[in-house]
């Protein structure tokens, strides 16, 4: 089954993965020690497509934010400024709203914190955050309501392989989160490290 984009947070883990069967040559980079970035690979044609290179991650507040798309940082922003993290989720995904492009994709994104997470979602219809003690997924397609899933990974590589490796289609890249007594931790899987 083919879900698009999606994230799967729950308390101190969370990860996110690019499935995608239009642009699937892009990998996630490391930008110092605080953000993840999603960018075309060498082997990538040019495009103007605004929705193709964008942070997926970055340390903010108590915690990490993860998402598909350039929403990412100003909730992390906002979360940074002391918003609590779902008024932070719920202000940037409302102002951005969902992807004005031909599938008018959703946003989705999440905060994870060493004891409490948040999903959220933007889709045309609707903007859901909540609140999730236990993991959660919510994807762009097929998957556009939050629900719980099994996801029990340990550290941030292990949630970057785990959803790279799902049985959702078109797998493109991954990005993992652990937030800690040590901080946030960051994972990152590429086609090309499998």
């Amino acid at each position: 089954m083919y879900i698009g984009r999606f994230v799967v947070v729950g308390p101190k883990v969370g990860a996110y993965r690019v499935s995608s069967r239009s642009f699937p040559n892009r990998q996630v980079t490391r930008r110092g020690d605080d953000t993840l970035t999603v960018v075309p690979t060498a082997a990538a044609a040019e495009t103007d497509n605004p929705y193709v290179s964008y942070n997926c991650a970055r340390v903010a507040g108590d915690g990490a934010v993860i998402g598909n798309g350039s929403h990412v940082d100003p909730i992390a922003e906002k979360y940074d400024r002391g918003y609590p993290a779902r008024d932070a989720l719920v202000e940037a995904l409302h102002a951005m709203d969902y992807e004005k492009d031909d599938y008018d994709t959703p946003r989705v994104a999440g905060v994870v914190e060493h004891d409490a997470a948040y999903l959220g979602v933007v889709r045309r219809d609707a903007l859901l955050v909540r609140e999730v003690d236990e993991p959660h997924l919510v994807a762009t397609y097929e998957e556009n309501e939050p629900r719980p899933f099994e996801f029990e990974p340990r550290t941030a590589v292990a949630a970057a392989r785990t959803v790279y490796g799902l049985d959702f289609e078109h797998a493109v890249c991954a990005a993992g989160v652990h937030v800690g007594d040590g901080g946030v931790g960051f994972g990152v899987q590429n086609t090309d490290e499998e």
